[in-house]
């Protein structure tokens, strides 16, 4: 039996999918009785519950031959990087409890890292604390979600604009759809490797003019990039909604990009095929 978290979000929902489709027997762990519902009409067992509970974790995972998990983000907390350490604690704490033989992880890159990477930095814990538990880790380490730039869509369809936050809009980069990323999870968990190891899972890459231009042909508008310098990036942030914590970690994240600190260094690199051009239709429908 294989275990998935995060059922409900992009990746997650790829895991189990993928999992059900072909017929291995899965069990989703959600917070939502509805959207546990559409999930056992499927055929999944359905785990009522949240990651940051240690004892609901351990036994959900009770006899589970693997486990997809990741860190979901709470930009509702008080204290961003103190929630993710507990989350993660209640993860790791749960993982030993039950035994379960293989972990697969969604990581981030750059999570070799121990600071100086924003959210990033709460991937690191999470990765560090599952190794100590002796289970068998895959971490995969994505590059920037694709499906990021939906965040983009409300401003470019009200004003017309696309902000940028890094040093140039025409540094491609990067970016994977969360498709790749579920499919390759789901891969892993079904056929695990003899022992831990770090996946780097590389998408194509684009510039965020070039992000930009596909998004304002898509609305039939012409968008205006508008460049946030580092000095700006934090009170624009906060206005846009973010905690104070909260942009303060995207604003470290952003530097650390821009300095080069983020790198791939896993054991591995996947390249995930799955272009901006597929993904954006339903960026447009969110």
């Amino acid at each position: 039996m294989f275990v998935v978290a995060g059922a409900s979000g992009h990746v997650g929902s790829v895991v189990a999918n993928e999992l059900i489709a072909g017929k291995q027997q899965v069990k989703v762990i959600v917070r939502d009785a509805a959207k546990g519902a559409a999930w056992s009409g499927r055929g999944a067992e359905v785990a009522l519950g949240a990651l940051d509970d240690a004892h609901f974790l351990a036994g959900a995972l009770k006899g589970a031959t693997g486990f997809f998990v990741l860190l979901p983000p709470n930009y509702a907390a008080k204290d961003f990087f103190a929630e993710q350490r507990k989350v993660a604690g209640a993860i790791a704490a749960a993982v030993k409890q039950s035994g379960v033989p293989h972990v697969v992880m969604l990581s981030s890159i750059g999570a070799d890292l121990p600071d100086k990477t924003g959210p990033i930095k709460g991937l690191h814990y999470l990765e560090t604390v599952l190794r100590a538990t002796g289970t068998r880790l895959t971490a995969i380490r994505a590059g920037s979600f694709q499906e990021n730039a939906g965040n983009a869509i409300g401003p470019a369809r009200a004003k017309g604009i696309y902000a940028n936050f890094s040093a140039s809009a025409d540094y491609a980069f990067p970016q994977i759809a969360t498709k790749d990323i579920g499919a390759l999870a789901a891969k892993v968990l079904r056929d695990p490797p003899g022992k831990s190891k770090v996946i780097d899972l590389i998408g194509p890459a684009y510039s965020h003019r070039q992000i930009a231009e596909k998004i304002g042909a898509a609305l039939g508008k012409k968008l205006q990039i508008v460049d946030v310098p580092p000095e700006h990036q934090l009170a624009a942030l906060q206005h846009a909604g973010l905690p104070p914590t909260v942009a303060e970690a995207f604003v470290e994240m952003y530097a650390a990009f821009g300095t080069g600190i983020i790198q791939p260094k896993g054991d591995e690199a996947v390249h995930g095929s799955t272009t901006f051009d597929e993904v954006l239709p339903s960026l447009l429908l969110g």
